[in-house]
């Protein structure tokens, strides 16, 4: 009941009209981050931090907490209508979300897009509202041994579930890894792989990486296969929204699945990527039609964006209780509350209660008026596909060498950006899987890091891994899905 009463004492606060003002300006502002590829919403909240500095802390984090919404929501816009992924968690949603587009459903995919990732937040500030002393308890558990238990089960939850050749699924994801270790080593200090340049030092960057194998490999295949895209975008009407929602409850299971592997990678924190990625895999090794996957599933869609929105909504949680953020975004939003005096903690909810449940319920409310926006605004996004190949395909580009451009201002990640269009392109030709290299390259630092740790923590035993367990049980699960498809096998040669 205590939790209900601040609740509505936060509503009470966010409600008013400067702050509903702030809420919608952050939104739209939100989802042309998310629909811009390379920007991202760690970034967009990052350059207009600023701007917030003369208004009160509650009207600027829910602001700047609306942008995340926004971001979040858009992200799955570029990725269904042009395969470009315009967040680093809309890649999973790519494998069938386009697809969909290629056939004339534009208008589903992005209305289960936009109705998943409402479910998954939802869930995610519910638990926010009434979990929150729990999980602080839970997530101060966690050291490096936890958290590469964690990322251990991304990686082999992925080779296990998925329907790529295996070899092909390690040799991508090896690929990964080997980017991912360019640059400077966190540990010893010394350099790897920079072969004499300076801008090598932090290695590639994740978001370069990504709209170069998707957006620019992507332009590059089209064109080779004759200058159109293969969809069509038709007239969208109400009755298209109605009829897709219709469909959504059959996947109820899915969403369940979803939303608890994203609250519980935001939290430890793993992120909005891998959960998207590790939802995907669950929802295509559980679906009665696991072929159909990549081929334009909308439980395909329905399962990263789900999780995406848990994982991106969920983070904030470590990050006002313990202040530790859950992911970029969170690290940023963490620095605005330290810029305005605030100290994150289990204290923030006794001193800052304005604050803190004024937050809380922006939320809700921001997520309502996100999914409000963005369906609204479904036939002007979904009507870019009926503009001819020729026109569009220079401004996409453009597009994503400004996207490239604006993470570091270097020209260097323009090359590279291209550099990894090429390797995007000859990927998607040899039929090799992006996915696996992409998972890779964006947990191979964190994973190398906290293994490393591990083993200084442990003098080099490996039985570091199984010292308690909470750590054992996450890494033993992680094996077992490892080696899923050979137990699968086994056990249908047995039942025979």
């Amino acid at each position: 009941m205590e939790e209900l009463n601040n609740l509505f004492h936060g509503f009470a606060v966010a409600l008013s009209f400067q702050n509903v003002l702030f809420m919608l300006v952050g939104i739209l502002l939100g989802v042309l981050i998310g629909v811009l590829p390379g920007l991202g919403g760690a970034n967009g909240v990052a350059i207009l931090l600023p701007l917030t500095f003369s208004m009160s802390p509650t009207s600027a984090i829910i602001m700047l907490s609306c942008i995340y919404w926004g971001a979040l929501f858009g992200g799955a816009i570029t990725s269904v209508l042009f395969n470009i992924p315009g967040e680093p968690w809309s890649v999973a949603t790519t494998f069938d979300g386009y697809p969909m587009a290629q056939k004339g459903r534009a208008a589903q995919a992005l209305t289960a897009a936009f109705t998943s990732s409402f479910v998954g937040a939802l869930v995610a500030v519910i638990m926010v509202t009434f979990l929150a002393p729990l999980v602080a308890k839970f997530a101060l558990k966690f050291g490096p041994p936890e958290f590469f238990a964690v990322q251990l089960l991304t990686f082999c939850s992925f080779i296990g579930m998925s329907k790529e050749p295996p070899v092909k699924t390690l040799l991508a994801m090896m690929l990964g890894f080997a980017l991912a270790a360019v640059g400077l080593d966190s540990v010893t200090g010394t350099l790897r792989m920079t072969f004499g340049f300076e801008s090598l030092l932090q290695g590639f960057d994740f978001l370069v990486a990504v709209i170069g194998l998707f957006g620019i490999g992507e332009i590059l295949l089209t064109m080779e296969e004759g200058l159109a895209f293969k969809g069509k975008g038709g007239k969208i009407t109400l009755r298209d929204v109605l009829d897709t929602w219709k469909e959504l409850p059959k996947y109820w299971a899915t969403s369940i699945r979803a939303c608890l592997i994203g609250c519980w990678m935001g939290i430890t924190p793993g992120g909005a990527t891998p959960a998207s990625f590790m939802s995907y895999g669950v929802a295509k090794r559980f679906s009665k039609d696991p072929e159909s996957f990549g081929k334009g599933n909308i439980e395909g869609v329905v399962a990263p964006e789900t999780a995406a929105h848990a994982a991106g909504t969920s983070a904030l949680l470590p990050m006002l209780t313990l202040g530790i953020p859950g992911s970029p975004t969170a690290a940023v939003l963490l620095g605005g509350l330290l810029i305005w005096g605030l100290q994150p903690g289990p204290l923030l909810f006794t001193e800052q209660k304005d604050f803190v449940w004024g937050l809380i319920a922006s939320m809700y409310l921001g997520n309502i008026v996100g999914l409000i926006v963005v369906l609204s605004t479904v036939p002007w996004w979904a009507a870019i596909l009926r503009i001819p190949f020729p026109i569009i395909a220079p401004v996409i580009v453009v597009i994503c060498a400004v996207g490239a451009y604006t993470v570091h201002g270097k020209m260097l990640d323009v090359v590279m950006m291209l550099v990894f269009g090429l390797v995007g392109y000859a990927f998607k030709k040899l039929k090799y899987p992006l996915a696996p290299l992409v998972l890779a390259l964006v947990l191979g630092d964190m994973a190398e890091s906290s293994f490393r740790q591990s083993m200084l923590i442990s003098n080099g035993s490996i039985g570091v891994f199984w010292s308690n367990p909470l750590c054992g049980s996450i890494a033993t699960l992680g094996l077992l899905l490892l080696i899923w498809p050979l137990v699968s096998k086994v056990w249908a040669a047995i039942r025979k």
